[in-house]
């Protein structure tokens, strides 16, 4: 063994980053291996590496018996006595070895396992590193594609952007240098697998954490974000400090700090919006750049009707619907836009609908309609309970109004049915 194995195993610790105490276990096994390779399995040998000679030294071990059966694993008292005087029967006598005299498949076999255990030890030291890692982002150099995968290159490991987290219509080449959040750190056999992503909705809130001071230092908050990546985003934000205006500090002067994530994003346009607690108000600021005129709010299931100007109802659904879409993921309400000309005409055949109901005249209609059952839909839909708050109606009338609605219900719905079935006929080949 080399005079300055110690020497060497300080470099090796600084330059791959592994414990020195992982080395020198990893040394003293492999050499325990080769040794047992060379002078069988059952030996008993002792192997430590020794600090102040800077080498790996190995001990065999043998029984003192008073007749010798198994050369290899006993030694007889007289022989015990040359190496101790001391020895009695049935003492384990222990005699340093020359490690070179394992011969060349021995010291094959060491290198193998020194080069297997110092790659886990690596994998380990990266797995590391990385674990507590996940919802960072982290910088590296795209190293080369795999089929559809990108494989970056992070220094010391490389890392997984999967197809399914890349931006739709980015396009990476080797050499370039990208920026992407740590979605989760695997450990598999081969080592850890670190699994990145530039679509998740928290890349773009660690974005902002890395671009506004006031986000980092927890002054203004990201409640929500809804994306489409590659496309644009929307995020709420709001400030636990009065004097500081949360959309504000996100712009940033002249709008440096949002240009600067809209940089990274290659363009992806993004609304800032401010979080208010009543969804109402916070369904109206999530639609802009559209203006609203009113908001109808059903908590039960978990929807709001909002209606906007006739020439606002392109500009607050958006391009394919992705306005409205985009407003509903990041309230987390169920949006339903309607123009004021739709609105006003669903309300009148609403009106004109209750008035068909047996029963129903315009001063009942009037005061269902103001109780908010503005539609014989609606009304079917009631029970008894409801209608009796109503002043002017009993029991006995709510139970008629609705068994009636149901009835007309009823009979709507057979009437579609019947005449859908009618047009299917009509419109097969005869």
């Amino acid at each position: 063994m080399i005079s300055d194995l110690g020497r060497l195993i300080d470099q090796l610790s600084k330059d791959k980053g592994i414990d020195r105490a992982i080395l020198i276990s990893t040394l003293e096994e492999a050499i325990k291996s080769a040794a047992k390779k060379r002078l069988g399995p059952h030996q008993e040998l002792e192997v430590a590496f020794n600090e102040e000679l800077g080498e790996i030294e190995v001990f065999r071990f043998k029984h003192v018996v008073e007749k010798v059966r198994n050369p290899q694993m006993e030694i007889s008292l007289e022989e015990g006595r040359k190496l101790d005087p001391g020895c009695e029967i049935g003492d384990s006598l222990g005699t340093k070895m020359d490690a070179s005299e394992f011969g060349r498949i021995a010291a094959q076999t060491a290198k193998q396992v020194i080069i297997q255990r110092m790659k886990e030890a690596e994998r380990d030291v990266v797995y590391d590193d990385f674990k507590d890692r996940k919802g960072e982002i982290i910088s590296g150099i795209v190293h080369r594609l795999d089929k559809k995968d990108v494989i970056v290159n992070l220094g010391r490991t490389e890392a997984i952007l999967p197809y399914r987290e890349q931006v739709p219509n980015e396009v990476y080449r080797p050499g370039d240098r990208i920026r992407a959040y740590v979605l989760d750190v695997k450990k598999i056999s081969r080592g850890p697998q670190i699994v990145l992503s530039r679509t998740h909705n928290l890349f773009l809130a660690a974005l902002f954490h890395l671009e506004v001071p006031e986000i980092s230092e927890g002054i203004v908050k990201i409640i929500s974000v809804a994306r489409e990546p590659g496309s644009r985003s929307k995020i709420s934000v709001t400030s636990n400090d009065s004097d500081v205006d949360p959309v504000g500090a996100c712009v940033g002067m002249r709008g440096a700090r949002v240009q600067s994530v809209v940089q990274e994003l290659r363009g992806e346009k993004i609304d800032i919006i401010p979080w208010n607690p009543d969804p109402a108000k916070h369904v109206c600021q999530a639609l802009v750049p559209a203006e609203v005129s009113r908001v109808i709010v059903d908590k039960e299931s978990n929807n709001i009707e909002v209606i906007v100007p006739d020439e606002q109802l392109s500009l607050a659904i958006g391009k394919r619907g992705q306005n409205v879409r985009l407003a509903s993921k990041l309230t987390g309400w169920n949006i339903d836009v309607k123009s004021e000309s739709r609105y006003t005409k669903l309300l009148r055949e609403g009106y004109e609908s209750l008035l068909k109901v047996p029963g129903v005249g315009e001063s009942t209609a009037d005061l269902l309609y103001e109780n908010g059952f503005t539609s014989v839909q609606e009304l079917s839909e009631a029970t008894p309970e409801e209608l009796v708050q109503i002043p002017g109606i009993s029991e006995k009338k709510a139970e008629k109004f609705i068994q009636s609605a149901r009835e007309f219900v009823e009979s709507i719905s057979h009437e579609n049915e019947i005449e859908k079935s009618d047009k299917d006929q009509e419109s097969k080949p005869q």
